[in-house]
């Protein structure tokens, strides 16, 4: 307990040092109405901070100022984009710790998880701050002689980022980074669960050398009002949205109406197959990883576990073992390995799931229901004999359970796999080299982990098929998203 209070003191006064109003123009400053919004520890329910709140007005000045810094944004050569990311990445490494209590703080994943989170954010800032110097052209006689085909790729413009509470400093770098090196300005929003992790995040761009209205940051308790009237001003170029499939289709329908580039991260709802050949050890562990990172609440998280009659009770068994001995506690106490859930809605939509799938004949292996205690906590919960109607197979649970359905042959899983709205990642476990390529290829999904559970890398494409969005983000693509390609026709000489 001690430890735990020391953490906590110190990451309060990390969060104390953060700015709290809007940076807007190269300069902090509180909104218009003078509003605020609270930001709660869902470990203790206790509100840590209070930022500002926005309206439109504040999110118009955002804009006005990326509008105002587009121009000169681009012309700047690519080694001084590039050079902006590199120092930022250099300072959040320095800063590693202090960042990552102030997310445990007000995410409430365990430090641990927190310190990899950072490291990986800082990753999306050194890939793209090298990226910036390699945005390419091309050259070509026309087919038919009498002219040169000459292309170049352009920065988009200015660009509304909207950034989720599940990963409040990546889901921001991965953003921000392509962006400024493709060389365009951006407007950022992050949710207003996490919202200090990004604004520490913009003071270290800004402390790196970003110029005024390069990069502008809004908080708001208003998002859809704020950011709807942002997708209605014409001098908006695109928009890159993470967050739930149902709020992504509404800002697809609204960003058609100025036709806005669009880049979409949104929901999942990932299998996780288990062939009767895998090796069983490595798969209990692969689940863990894809299950229980971000306590679950995570688009990648394996949602759905389709294990192959064999070995199906032993991998239940199994798994069950390795989450009942995790221990549950406040994300910045030494011991914890699993935080709280982001908010109370979250405890209850996790519950609602749980006690669909039981009612309809399922068994609770381990956890099972929300853990008494001050904070937003949910027991790691393992379901056997998951019938195929369960809200838990169809639905993104976003929470520590794993619902276990037995399959008989490969066809099967992958029909069952497969059968989802969603498409963004999969998992499988195989001994077999030839299985595992062929279900690869066959899974209906954009990113694939094969015999490991976790996936996610700065220097690969991330996005999904189907409803799962458009677009992808990070790897050598990801700067696509902000590029526009324009063709130059020069008549050749006679």
């Amino acid at each position: 307990m001690a430890a735990l209070q020391a953490r906590l003191q110190a990451a309060r006064e990390v969060a104390d040092r953060i700015p709290k109003g809007l940076y807007i123009d190269g300069e902090w400053r509180p909104s218009r109405s003078g509003a605020t919004v609270a930001v709660e520890d869902p470990g203790t329910r206790t509100v840590i901070a209070e930022v500002a709140d926005a309206d439109t007005a504040d999110a118009t000045d955002a804009l006005d100022a990326a509008v105002r810094a587009q121009a000169s944004w681009a012309a700047t050569p690519p080694r001084e984009r590039g050079d902006v990311l590199r120092r930022a990445f250099e300072a959040i490494i320095a800063r590693k710790d202090d960042l990552a209590s102030l997310m445990t703080l007000e995410m409430g994943k365990p430090f641990a998880e927190s310190q990899a989170e950072v490291a990986y954010a800082a990753e999306f800032l050194r890939w793209f701050s090298e990226e910036a110097v390699r945005i390419d052209g091309g050259y070509m006689t026309a087919p038919g002689g009498g002219s040169r085909v000459v292309t170049m790729r352009q920065p988009v413009g200015p660009c509304l980022l909207v950034t989720p509470w599940n990963f409040p400093m990546a889901m921001g770098t991965r953003k921000i980074g392509p962006a400024l090196a493709a060389g365009c300005t951006v407007v950022v929003k992050p949710a207003k669960q996490t919202p200090l992790s990004m604004l520490a995040l913009v003071d270290i761009l800004r402390e790196a050398g970003a110029p005024a209205g390069v990069v502008n940051v809004f908080t708001t308790n208003r998002s859809g009002e704020v950011t709807d009237h942002l997708l209605n001003d014409p001098r908006l170029r695109k928009l890159s949205f993470t967050g739930s499939t149902e709020v992504g289709r509404a800002l697809l329908a609204k960003s058609s109406r100025n036709v806005l580039r669009t880049s979409m991260e949104l929901g999942g709802n990932a299998p996780f197959l288990v062939f009767a050949d895998a090796d069983l050890d490595a798969a209990v562990e692969g689940a863990f990883q894809a299950k229980m990172r971000n306590v679950g609440e995570a688009c990648t998280a394996a949602n759905r576990f389709y294990v192959q009659s064999p070995v199906a009770d032993e991998f239940a068994r199994r798994l069950a073992d390795r989450l009942a001995a995790l221990p549950v506690g406040h994300g910045l106490d030494p011991d914890t390995q699993v935080g709280p859930l982001i908010d109370a809605n979250a405890v209850k939509n996790v519950t609602a799931l749980v006690a669909d799938a039981t009612s309809a004949g399922a068994t609770v292996l381990t956890g099972g229901g929300p853990v008494p205690s001050d904070g937003h906590f949910f027991a790691p919960t393992v379901l056997e004999g998951v019938p195929l109607g369960a809200r838990t197979l169809a639905e993104e649970i976003f929470g520590p359970v794993a619902p276990i359905v037995a399959f008989d042959d490969e066809d099967t899983a992958v029909a069952l796999a497969n059968d989802s709205e969603y498409g963004l990642a999969g998992y499988l476990f195989t001994e077999s080299l030839s299985r595992g390529l062929r279900v690869s290829e066959r899974l209906e999904c954009g990113m694939v982990g094969l015999n490991q559970g976790i996936i996610s890398n700065p220097a690969a494409p991330f996005g999904g098929v189907k409803q799962s969005g458009l677009g992808r983000e990070g790897g050598a693509v990801g700067i696509d998203e902000y590029l526009s390609v324009k063709y130059l026709a020069i008549k050749a000489a006679p």
